[in-house]
């Protein structure tokens, strides 16, 4: 078979395909679905973690700078994710996306990113300025959360796939998170009305500020530079 026709024949056999959805009451792994139209349901909060200024790090540094700045950011943020009980979905070079599913969830997230910015201002930051004395590079960071339902399938050929999560909340966080550096982390409404106590205020002050997300179709959104500290 040429590539045409096997192109032809794949594409067609995805749309005419009926599909097979079940829901989820855990966070998808790639073995739980096949490559055909084969899709799992979920509610959840989706959390996009991206270090902001990238091209500006890889153009004006030494590459072996720039990769450590990446891992540390990165690593913070993974154990971060894990220890509120997220599920790290995907490395995507200078960003890491993780799924919440527990009733919990919104305030997982939030506390999450609260965290991750505690820990690049407090971990990150002065060890790399401790290497590196000269320096005059600030590490930075935004956040993005959202929570919908999902519809997760995988997607690819054999021996080359990966989970594609199909919903708002996916992309909303992945949008979120390419917001001004100004601010460390946004959430949408839905995020922010299920909220704890304890995501949302500090001593009785809210720790979120009502914007409209004026670079999209100008929905209220909520932003912060709050951070959690870690013991």
């Amino acid at each position: 078979m040429s590539l045409k026709d096997d192109l032809n024949s794949e594409v067609n056999k995805i749309f005419k395909s009926q599909w097979a959805t079940r829901d989820g009451k855990v966070v998808p792994v790639d073995e739980a679905l096949g490559l055909g139209n084969d899709a799992i349901k979920i509610n959840a909060t989706v959390l996009y973690a991206d270090l902001a200024d990238s091209t500006v790090l890889v153009d004006s540094y030494p590459a072996a700078f720039a990769a450590e700045v990446y891992k540390t950011f990165l690593h913070c943020a993974a154990k971060i994710i894990r220890s509120n009980g997220g599920v790290i979905t995907a490395y995507d070079g200078d960003r890491i996306m993780a799924v919440y599913i527990e009733s919990n969830k919104n305030s997982a997230a939030a506390q999450t990113a609260m965290q991750l910015h505690w820990a690049t201002r407090n971990v990150v930051q002065p060890a790399l300025k401790n290497q590196y004395p000269n320096t005059d590079f600030k590490l930075k960071h935004v956040v993005g959360i959202d929570t919908s339902d999902l519809f997760v399938a995988r997607t690819g050929i054999r021996g080359s796939n990966d989970l594609v999560w199909v919903g708002r909340a996916a992309n909303y966080a992945a949008k979120l998170s390419a917001l001004s550096d100004a601010y460390s982390k946004y959430i949408t409404k839905e995020v922010y009305d299920r909220l704890n106590d304890a995501s949302k205020l500090a001593n009785g002050v809210n720790m979120w500020e009502a914007v409209r997300w004026s670079e999209f179709d100008n929905r209220v959104i909520y932003r912060s530079s709050w951070e959690w500290p870690i013991s």
